[in-house]
């Protein structure tokens, strides 16, 4: 990745136009009763963050908001609750105990529909965002996170930037000029890694179904972690795939890099990698650099099932905490706590059915809490979300194998689904169905 001083392409001149500030002056524009929302996964601004959170106990009624961030958020501290609220549009582990403690809100809407509450009822006063160097043109891009953070500035009344030599320069829909940003951050270091989760048995087993799901010239949407890694270490014997996820990361690369996925056949920017957030390692980070063979969008775009449906052989394959014998899925909560968010799972789960030879796919080990609870439940708990309908879901996989669902009875869904869940639960799963006569 470049560094400073040799930002190709970047114009003294341009730099000279922009309006720099210290962290603690660019977060003045920050108003008691404010609105904020901040650059998502490995672009979060921490310094714009940190000096925010300097001043909060001079302000009231902040509300900022965020899906998924690497790193610290210190916005979310308690003794800052009653200067500043956070609403989260996913919950992550860094915000997780403000929401179970009540400190913090959360919003469940679908990625595909962020920029609409945006543009709607709920106005930007403030966007804080992390963009690299500007180029010749007087455009700096937003990196590593498009996602809603293009629709962020688009819409804030006021952008405020950190300007960030490392951040990688992604192509596509990702742009900002100079003329957009207020006020302007200079920093200069590496962007948060996502480190790769490990492999286990389980992953594998799981990775070697859902790739037999998978044909050749088919276009995928994978998350990130052992799953999504194991899916795409069992890939390396087909051809022709190609890529329209909402999140990119290093397991990606291998496959491209050998041209097992050339993106040739896909039916929708035929030739392209099209994702709208990358979060790993520096290896994608630097892959991801000035590299024309992939395409940064805003999840209204990437995340849009109508988009999705127009890729044909469209695979999506996404995670769940439970599944009920009847297909429902819950992917946020546990019980009435809740654990993350939508996300992208729906989107893509009908974006998919939609395609042409599309196949959605719910990818979980079968168990949770070192094999203690099956992930394969009678009915979910109380409290339970259910993040994908039963009308919704065509296959759901785990480790001993793929249950397709889609226009199976209640009947064959309950005996497809307690033969895929571990052993030490089908007996009790299968007593419960017939007691509720679904067997």
């Amino acid at each position: 990745m470049r560094g400073a001083d040799i930002a190709l392409g970047t114009s003294s001149a341009t730099m000279a136009t922009m309006s720099w500030f210290s962290a603690q002056d660019a977060v003045s524009v920050v108003e008691s009763g404010a609105r904020v929302l901040i650059g998502s996964g490995a672009a979060a601004p921490l310094g714009l963050l940190g000096a925010l959170c300097e001043r909060a106990r001079s302000l009231s009624r902040v509300e900022v908001c965020q899906i998924l961030t690497l790193g610290d958020a210190p916005y979310a501290a308690p003794d800052l609750a009653p200067h500043i609220r956070h609403n989260a549009f996913f919950i992550g582990p860094n915000t997780r105990a403000a929401v179970d403690e009540g400190r913090a809100d959360f919003t469940p809407v679908f990625l595909s529909e962020i920029r609409n509450l945006l543009s709607g009822p709920l106005p930007l006063d403030v966007a804080l965002v992390q963009v690299t160097q500007p180029d010749a043109h007087g455009y700096c891009s937003l990196g590593v996170s498009v996602d809603i953070v293009k629709a962020a500035v688009d819409h804030a009344r006021i952008v405020v930037a950190e300007v960030n030599p490392r951040m990688p320069r992604t192509h596509g829909d990702s742009f900002i000029h100079v003329s957009r940003i207020a006020r302007s951050v200079q920093v200069d270091h590496p962007i948060p890694e996502l480190p790769i989760d490990e492999v286990t048995e389980t992953a594998r087993a799981i990775g070697r179904h859902v790739a037999a799901l998978v044909r050749d010239g088919d276009t995928l949407q994978l998350g990130i972690g052992a799953i999504p890694n194991a899916v795409l270490s069992e890939l390396g014997s087909h051809k022709d795939l190609g890529i329209h996820t909402e999140m990119f990361s290093d397991g990606v690369v291998d496959l491209y890099e050998r041209g097992v996925i050339n993106c040739a056949k896909k039916t929708l920017h035929r030739g392209k990698l099209v994702t709208s957030f990358v979060m790993g390692t520096k290896r994608v980070y630097d892959f991801v650099d000035d590299n024309p063979a992939l395409e940064m969008h805003p999840s209204h775009y990437v995340n849009d099932p109508f988009v999705i449906a127009r890729n044909r052989g469209m695979v999506a394959i996404n995670s769940a905490l439970a599944v009920d014998l009847t297909g429902q899925v819950c992917a946020d909560s546990l019980g009435p706590r809740f654990y993350s968010g939508v996300g992208g799972q729906v989107d893509f789960i009908r974006g998919a059915a939609r395609a042409e030879g599309g196949r959605p796919i719910i990818a979980m080990p079968s168990t949770a809490k070192n094999g203690a609870a099956s992930r394969i439940v009678l009915s979910h708990a109380s409290g339970a979300g259910i993040t994908t309908t039963r009308n919704d879901v065509h296959f759901v996989v785990t480790e001993y194998g793929a249950a397709e669902l889609h226009g199976r009875t209640i009947r064959e869904r309950v005996l497809a689904l307690t033969a895929i869940a571990h052993p030490d639960f089908r007996e009790s799963l299968l007593r419960g169905a017939r007691d509720l006569r679904w067997v």
